[in-house]
């Protein structure tokens, strides 16, 4: 009989990558407690001490550049980077939110989308995949998913050394056979914590599961100071690891208009509503849309592909988003700890 292997990553929100997200989710809840009808779809880079911050804005509350860069540099020193988080590690090894600098490329939404929007319409068109496995322990979500997730905010968390920490684990038959770690360690503790994280993973794991502690043997440069950082880059570390298919684009720094945030969201909520109903092992829900339209094509797959229902619905945006309550601040802490898998079920 086949082996059943999967595998996921998570990165915590030190990885580069995931700190541009955090910087946009981080404005976007900004802008929401000012105004919860603002639209707004901004992108960030971070290399180095220098962040890029561009995208398009509309809202009753206008902030001003200089505003904005100082989110920015905010955002980066909630997430820990701090400058006693430098003096530890080296200015060579690590950033301070409060030396970033920040260039700021904002405008206003394009009329031509704008138009679609005003009339309840979606604002843009795109395919979203949602998940849900039958496995209420873990959140209704992938084991190896859940796994990984688990195991880098723990890491994190529990101070086992830097903040850009990225897990990768891989289930065979139900079991982990493998797991990889990749988190700073400053040089004078790298033997000792070496060890401690090693025990701790297969603590969670089991002792006869493999666990690879920094695959170079040195891991000490890291956030932007070791790799550029990009909104966006990822998706399947911020939805369902490796078991899904991954539809639209990031949901960070997005209004809920936006349909990257509602209908991946949407699409999450009505796979777990159908595996309930049908009590199945696995369902994927796709739901497409067309901009400036309303109508919505909802499809429901076993965990084989095989579709078991489809239908067009017309569900304007609005309701949608107020049923879901995504006006609301709270899109930086989902992009810390996870948008799935903490849902009341």
């Amino acid at each position: 009989m086949a082996k059943t292997i999967q595998t996921s990553e998570y990165c915590s929100v030190g990885h580069p990558d995931r700190t541009c997200d955090y910087v946009v989710a981080y404005i976007l809840d900004r802008y929401l407690e000012r105004d919860r009808n603002a639209r707004v779809a901004l992108e960030a880079q971070l290399k180095d001490c220098f962040c890029t911050l561009s995208g398009e804005v509309t809202s009753a509350y206008r902030y001003t550049n200089a505003e904005l860069a100082e989110f920015c540099r905010e955002a980066i020193r909630r997430i820990g980077y701090t400058d006693e988080y430098v003096a530890k590690w080296g200015e060579g090894n690590a950033i301070s939110g409060s030396g970033v600098e920040v260039t700021v490329h904002v405008s206003q939404q394009s009329a031509d989308i704008a138009q679609g929007v005003n009339r309840d319409g979606w604002g843009d068109q795109g395919i979203f995949w949602g998940m849900a496995v039958n496995d209420p322990k873990r959140g209704y979500m992938p084991k190896d998913y859940w796994l990984a997730r688990e195991i880098a905010q723990s890491l994190v968390k529990r101070g086992f050394g830097g903040l850009d920490v990225k897990t990768q684990v891989t289930v065979e038959d139900g079991l982990p056979v493998e797991c990889v770690v990749a988190i700073p360690i400053l040089p004078e503790c790298e033997e000792a914590a070496t060890g401690t994280i090693r025990n701790y993973v297969q603590s969670i794991l089991g002792g006869d599961c493999r666990v690879i502690v920094n695959g170079t043997g040195r891991y000490v440069t890291h956030g932007s100071i070791g790799d550029c950082g990009t909104t966006g880059r990822k998706l399947v570390a911020d939805f369902y690891g490796g078991n899904s298919k991954i539809g639209g684009g990031s949901p960070w720094g997005k209004d809920p208009t936006k349909a990257d945030v509602t209908l991946n969201i949407l699409a999450r909520d009505r796979a777990l509503k159908f595996l309930r109903e049908r009590n199945l092992d696995e369902v994927h829900c796709a739901i497409s849309c067309c901009i400036g339209r309303s109508e919505i094509r909802v499809s429901f797959f076993d965990g084989r592909g095989e579709c078991l229902e489809s239908r067009v619905e017309n569900d304007p945006p609005s309701h949608i988003i107020d049923r879901l309550g995504l006006r609301e601040p709270g899109y930086a802490g989902a992009c810390e700890e996870g948008l799935f898998g903490y849902e009341t079920v």
